[in-house]
Order: C-alpha cells, then sequence, then structure tokens
C-alpha cells in the first residue's frame, strides 16, 4: 500500500500500529538519497573463518517492511524493492532468498513536497495493491488525539490480536470468497475503460485486474460475506486503479486526476445484477 499525504498526519505510526497489532515483525527503512539497494535487500560477507560467503539480511526481511519517504532514494534503490514486491522474494549475488509470510511493504510518500525526490517509476506504483490519503483529523478528533498523546503515545498499548499464522490464515480464506462470472466481467470492463478513456493516456494494467479482484474479495470477507457485490468493486476502483492512471498531458490542462477519470469509468460501466444469495451463503 502506498500512503501519500501531507507530513504530520499519522502516516508513519498507522503502519508500526498495524504490525503490533498482527503481531508481525517489523522493520522501517528511512530512504534518503545516499541509501544502496544492499541496504534495502541484504549483502553477502566474506567469513574467512568458514572460507564462505554468508548472507546478512536487509530490513526487507520482516513481515511488515515500513518504506518511509520512498520517493527520497534513487530509482536504483527503489527498484530493489521490486522483485520483493511481486514475487516475495530478492536476489543477491545470484541466491534468491525467499521473504517470509505474509510480506507486506507499506510506503509514505510526501505528495506536495518535490525538491530531492525522484518520480516513482510506473512499474513500481503498479506493484501497490491500492494507494491511501489519510487527511486531516476533525476538530473533535484532534482534541482527542492531544488527550491520548499528553501522558504517552498510543502505539505503546497496542497489543496483538494475531500473530503471522493468524494473518496467512486470513489471507487463504480471502482468496476463497466467490466472485460471480458477472462481478469478474465488471471488473475486466472497468479495467479496460481506463484503457480507452479520452483522458488516459496509460491505462490500467491486468495486475489492476487482479488487484480490484483480490481487493473486492478482502472487502466482502471483513464484512463477513462469502460473496463479492459490485458495491466491493465499486469502492475500491478509485484507490486500485488511481495510481496506475498515466494521463494525458492536455487532459492534465483540462483539470482531469486519475481519481476523476476512475469516477468517470465507474458512471460509464454497466453494473451487473446479480441473483439473490441463496440463503445461509
Amino acid at each position: 500500500m502506498l500512503v501519500e499525504d501531507v507530513p504530520g498526519v499519522g502516516k508513519t505510526v498507522l503502519v508500526r500500529a498495524l504490525a503490533k497489532a498482527l503481531g508481525c515483525s517489523f522493520a522501517r527503512i528511512q530512504f534518503t538519497p545516499d541509501l544502496l539497494p544492499s541496504d534495502v535487500t541484504g549483502v553477502s560477507v566474506y567469513d574467512p573463518r568458514e572460507g564462505r560467503f554468508s548472507f546478512r539480511p536487509g530490513p526487507v526481511m520482516a513481515n511488515i517492511v515500513l518504506a518511509d519517504e520512498i520517493n527520497r532514494t534513487s530509482p536504483r534503490t527503489q527498484a530493489a524493492l521490486l522483485e520483493a514486491m511481486e514475487e516475495g522474494s530478492v536476489t543477491v549475488d545470484g541466491v534468491t532468498h525467499d521473504l517470509p509470510r505474509p510480506f507486506v511493504v507499506l510506503a509514505t510518500q510526501n505528495p506536495v513536497e518535490f525538491e530531492g525526490t525522484y518520480p516513482l517509476p510506473e512499474a513500481q506504483r503498479d506493484r501497490f495493491l491500492l494507494t491511501l490519503r489519510l487527511g486531516y483529523p476533525t476538530p473533535d478528533e484532534e482534541v482527542a488525539m492531544l488527550t491520548r498523546l499528553q501522558l504517552a503515545h498510543p502505539v505503546a498499548d497496542v497489543e496483538p490480536v494475531l500473530d503471522p499464522d493468524g494473518v496467512r490464515a486470513l489471507q487463504d480464506e480471502v482468496r476463497h470468497v466467490r466472485v460471480d462470472e458477472a462481478v469478474k466481467a465488471y471488473i475486466v470492463a472497468l479495467v479496460h475503460e481506463t484503457r480507452q478513456h479520452p483522458a488516459a493516456g496509460l491505462g490500467a494494467s491486468p495486475r489492476g485486474s487482479l488487484a480490484l479482484f483480490r481487493a473486492a474479495q478482502a472487502r466482502a470477507f471483513l464484512r463477513g460475506r462469502a460473496y463479492v457485490v459490485p458495491d466491493d468493486v465499486q469502492a475500491l476502483a478509485v484507490p486500485t486503479l488511481a495510481h496506475r492512471l498515466v494521463l494525458r498531458p492536455d487532459a492534465q490542462l483540462e483539470g482531469w486526476t486519475p481519481e476523476a477519470v476512475v469516477e468517470d469509468v465507474l458512471r460509464r460501466v454497466r453494473v451487473p445484477v446479480l441473483p439473490a444469495p441463496k440463503r445461509g451463503v
């Protein structure tokens, strides 16, 4: 997940709290211009006593990895995450090392400060399941925040409610959520329409179709359903597809945004009508 928002709205706190609640190992990588790929993936070090090279894993070898300010490092170092995010492994000196399961990368970036940053390449943005913006809290929420932070940081009180085995079990359960053929066709039609939209220079890829499919399954599961409905797809279309689009320059001058394109696509594509689910399903 890519969390894009201004500084100070709690992006890092969100990830830390999530890692503690899931009972998973956690690593934070502070991306800076001088960060090297080996600082992320790990490095092979020669051991003179053993007479061979041994692998020293980098911070990416954790269940939940916070890539903080990911756009502040060079494209070469950003690319060190590509294999990890897609294949669940890293290759160092020709040797492939599997990452632990579950494995989740949560990256943050500041969308309003561009000095000293490197825009994420499209291949990397496409590997994020979805993009999230936290926004500012309401006045009442901000007052409550001041109260909770007066004596101690609330993350310190977060207790695990799961462990890695429990998270893996939930991930496996989500994959069994039923998706009707009409809903699958609806997902594909939405993604296909992003490629045909007059404001889009580059639409969502087949990876976007799979991301929307998986995200809709997860939403249905969290709502206690064993099946996906079109509402699940519609609710997640913007955060799942918008960051994958590249707009034409003239469309940007006309005021189009990736989010607006996906919302327009949702209005254009006919919503399927599903038969009523059987009782008890």
